[in-house]
């Protein structure tokens, strides 16, 4: 992978923009944003996607496959931190000296005219950003905004907006969250992930005092969150709301009560106000807290907040059903951290009633499954029913020896609840063979795990053929 150089300066006028690995949910949403700018978008990506197509459609050049042709006559480049330093676009694109932006830098220019909320942590980035956005347009606004994942109810990971406000997932997993110049920072959290950026939990921490610091207006940050509470504590900044279940938060969340909808309380200012929400999971009441306190500490009040956030739907790759097939749904999820997988099967545990939970966990990262093996294993072993480790996708990183998804199963304590299966045609046919009418199947990982959906649907489809195995 490459080292994003977050110091080149960000051109005024970018010409014609490529993207590399424009039909990720991040990219394509920058690469849209441009071309409703009036930009010239050209771009490439390994497959076909959904998001590809879209782009085409709004008349973005776009290429199958990585070539150095692909590059054209365009004036900039777009990549992000997990291109291999191969990639024949890009070293053309060097070897012409034309400007090459991190995605960062480029949603730094199409956010730059804008009364800015970013939002960052470890986990519950994409849903308090999409609770925020859908909160806004409920309450009569019209932002911009890109986020990490398709708003279900919008149909859509990013808009340019009419109005003032612009809202933005930031990715703090290599430090170009610290490129946004941003009135409001919402913290949901501060995990020691990302060690193989930052190197410690000290400096992880230091890059959030500094995000949170750079914020003009209001910082919104986790009081129940250990790493979160140590950031807020040498916070320099003057307007600070905590939000959680903490006695002692400005947005106090309590009277949590979760099944196929979430109800709960929020005290703010000595008064309390009642919330709902369509997706279920406790963890999706505390963001919404979040997402309450930002609006609020906008400016908005407090019921009509709670009102227009319980409009949010989801995202994609958020516990999203794909189909139900002999009475076993298939969800998908892009739960990549013990955390965010414990909350993620907690949530599903409130609604799948008498059924059980199968997780199909597709492990991310070598340096993270070689960190955290023991915790993925200790959490899902909690958490789910049974457990389909896949292998690792490595995404950015190169292969470490030994380290497969077999570094997770065999952590388990009983052996019975677990089976590593590498094939993912074996893994779909060993799920068929097991599931029954009222489980869930959760694929987890935020890797290319959800692209095994439609064989386990299949293999699903394929088992009303035969009776399960024994």
């Amino acid at each position: 992978m490459i080292k994003p150089d977050l110091s080149q300066q960000i051109p005024a006028d970018l010409g014609a923009v490529h993207f590399v690995g424009i039909g990720g949910s991040g990219m394509s949403g920058i690469a849209r944003l441009m071309i409703d700018a009036g930009i010239p978008v050209s771009g490439s990506d390994a497959k076909e996607s959904k998001g590809t197509k879209a782009l085409r459609e709004r008349g973005a050049r776009i290429s199958i496959g990585h070539a150095a042709e692909n590059l054209g006559e365009a004036d900039t480049l777009v990549v992000t931190s997990a291109l291999w330093p191969d990639n024949p676009e890009y070293l053309l694109a060097k070897e012409r000296g034309i400007p090459i932006l991190h995605r960062s830098q480029a949603l730094a220019w199409v956010a730059g005219r804008h009364r800015l909320v970013a939002v960052a942590g470890a986990h519950g980035k994409t849903t308090s950003t999409g609770m925020i956005v859908t909160g806004l347009i409920e309450l009569g606004q019209e932002p911009g905004f890109v986020n990490g994942g398709v708003i279900s109810a919008l149909g859509t990971s990013s808009a340019s907006g009419d109005g003032e406000i612009f809202v933005l997932e930031a990715d703090e997993s290599d430090g170009s969250f610290l490129l946004y110049d941003k009135a409001v920072a919402l913290i949901t959290n501060v995990d020691p992930d990302h060690l193989d950026h930052y190197g410690s939990v000290q400096a992880v921490e230091d890059a959030f005092v500094t995000f949170a610091d750079e914020a003009s207006e209001l910082v919104v940050i986790s009081a129940d969150d250990a790493g979160a509470v140590r950031v807020s504590e040498r916070l320099a900044s003057k307007r600070v709301l905590s939000f959680g279940e903490d006695e002692n938060a400005d947005v106090r969340l309590h009277s949590v009560e979760t099944g196929d909808n979430v109800t709960f309380q929020v005290r703010y200012l000595g008064n309390d106000y009642p919330g709902s929400l369509l997706v279920p999971g406790r963890h999706n009441a505390l963001n919404a807290a979040g997402a309450f306190a930002v609006l609020v500490g906008m400016g908005f009040a407090p019921a009509e907040t709670l009102d227009a956030i319980a409009h949010f739907a989801g995202t994609g790759r958020r516990f999203e059903l794909h189909d139900t097939v002999r009475g076993v749904s298939v969800y998908d999820d892009y739960a990549h951290h013990p955390t965010e997988v414990a909350a993620a099967l907690t949530a599903a545990r409130t609604v799948v009633g008498e059924g059980r939970i199968i997780a199909v966990h597709q492990p991310h990262l070598y340096s993270r499954t070689q960190l955290m093996a023991g915790e993925f294993a200790e959490t899902l072993e909690r958490t789910a029913d049974f457990t389909i480790v896949l292998d690792v996708c490595g995404a950015r990183e190169d292969p470490v020896p030994g380290v497969t998804g077999a570094l997770v199963s065999e952590r388990f304590s009983n052996a019975d609840a677990v089976r590593y299966i590498d094939d993912w045609q074996k893994a779909a046919d060993f799920m068929a063979s097991i599931a029954q009418p009222g489980d869930f199947v959760v694929t987890l990982g935020c890797g290319d795990v959800n692209l095994i959906v439609p064989q386990l649907l299949d293999a699903l489809a394929r088992e009303t053929q035969a009776p399960p195995a024994a």
